[in-house]
């Protein structure tokens, strides 16, 4: 959660370098956020012209803490740049220090067995596919170089696309191992369909997996049963974890199967370099069932934000009585922060309308967090434009979504 990495940015505002910001104005402004947050939470720096209106005090404070949070928001934009920077440098780090790291794994094992013409075409296969990779990271370096394919419309890493992109590069890297193979003369390369028919199954279905997933995420989100809010950064948790940072029990064992099936298609292409990997049929009809779950949670997560009532906020002493101008109603229901949406700023997006007249619903914080709003409750005043009578009452969370529409009575 975003309070969560503001937490711990915060930690180091004093000190050295932060491992989740790219910059010092970020951490200091996150640093100034937690504590003007927990500061009101006290009770402590409310106008003294407003401590004898609930009402008015709840709303400067609300008010002060939309731009505390807008503020952190404009210096996370701003820290963005070093971070893509940081992050472009190390993966193309990681990608040439796979190659030397196979250089060195190939120079190890060749002694006593001497250097064949395999180690030299898995060595200039590596390079190659490095050299690919470099093109692509430093034509999207502003967006984290070879991560940048990575990337769903969240700005989120995206599960299908990684699995995707780890069985193609294991794919390519077969079909060229092969061609430098042919190229230097090797006697026995095999590229028959027969051995390669279940690695050529299993990109089939990974790769359908992410044109599927993807579909249905876009259907869901347009007919308003899924909420999708943009992540501030890609993070490596996302491969695993939903929107809200908890893992997901479909991510983790599409990962985890995948993987598997991965490196035994790798080991096999190790120890037979002059022919495409052969899986059995049994791993391909494993990977098959794990797909079918995955994209089953896909088809299964979210939902439509909905309002089950709407009553008077009641205070202790109040008397019972009837919505009334300037009273306060609590908005029961589900679905009104959706994953993903529980940071400060994205709070501050969330509307009430009442009648004609859209109501901010008002940011009430506790120590460690906010009271208001909630996933399933919310609090707002009635604004005094809004006329007696019937009136009906909606939400607009912070990814757009509009609920349904509860009438009320409202008594002059």
């Amino acid at each position: 959660m975003a309070v969560q990495e503001a937490r711990q940015c915060g930690a180091d505002a004093d000190g050295g370098g932060c491992p989740h910001c790219g910059g010092s104005g970020h951490r200091r402004a996150v640093a100034a956020f937690l504590a003007r947050r927990d500061e009101l939470a006290a009770g402590h720096g409310v106008p003294a012209a407003l401590a004898h209106s609930p009402v008015a005090s709840r709303q400067w404070v609300s008010d002060e803490l939309a731009q505390s949070a807008r503020t952190v928001t404009a210096r996370g934009r701003e820290a963005g740049g070093a971070r893509r920077g940081r992050v472009y440098r190390g993966t193309l780090a990681a990608v040439w220090g796979g190659v030397l790291a196979l250089l060195l794994g190939q120079a190890l094992t060749a002694i006593g067995s001497g250097w064949t013409g395999a180690r030299t075409a898995a060595l200039g296969t590596a390079v190659l596919l490095a050299a690919a990779l470099t093109a692509v990271a430093r034509t999207h370096r502003d967006r984290g170089g070879v991560f940048a394919p990575l990337l769903g419309e969240d700005n989120r890493l995206s599960t299908s696309r990684t699995v995707a992109a780890a069985w193609l590069l294991l794919a390519v890297f077969g079909v060229l191992l092969l061609s430098l193979r042919l190229a230097g003369g090797a006697p026995h390369v095999d590229l028959g369909l027969r051995r390669g028919a279940g690695l050529l199954g299993v990109l089939a279905l990974v790769g359908l997996t992410t044109v599927t997933a993807r579909l249905i995420v876009t259907l869901r989100v347009a007919a308003r049963r899924l909420q999708k809010v943009r992540a501030e950064r890609p993070r490596p948790a996302d491969l695993l974890c939903d929107d809200d940072g908890r893992a997901s029990l479909t991510d983790v064992q599409y990962v985890l199967v995948s993987a598997a099936v991965l490196v035994v298609a790798a080991v096999r292409l190790g120890r037979a370099p002059d022919r495409l990997p052969e899986l059995p049929w049994a791993l391909v009809l494993l990977v098959a069932v794990s797909v079918a779950c995955y994209l089953s949670g896909k088809c299964a997560e979210g939902g439509r934000p909905k309002i089950f009532s709407v009553v008077r906020a009641r205070e202790a002493g109040d008397l019972d009585a009837p919505i009334r101008t300037g009273d306060d109603i609590e908005i029961r229901g589900t679905g009104f922060v959706p994953a993903g949406a529980a940071g400060p700023d994205p709070l501050t997006r969330v509307v009430v309308r009442i009648g004609p007249v859209h109501a901010h619903v008002p940011l009430v914080p506790v120590p460690g967090g906010f009271a208001n709003p909630t996933d399933t409750a919310l609090t707002v005043p009635l604004p005094v434009d809004v006329e007696p009578g019937r009136v009906e009452v909606s939400v607009v969370t912070a990814a757009g979504v509009e609920t349904n529409r509860v009438t009320i009575d409202v008594l002059d």
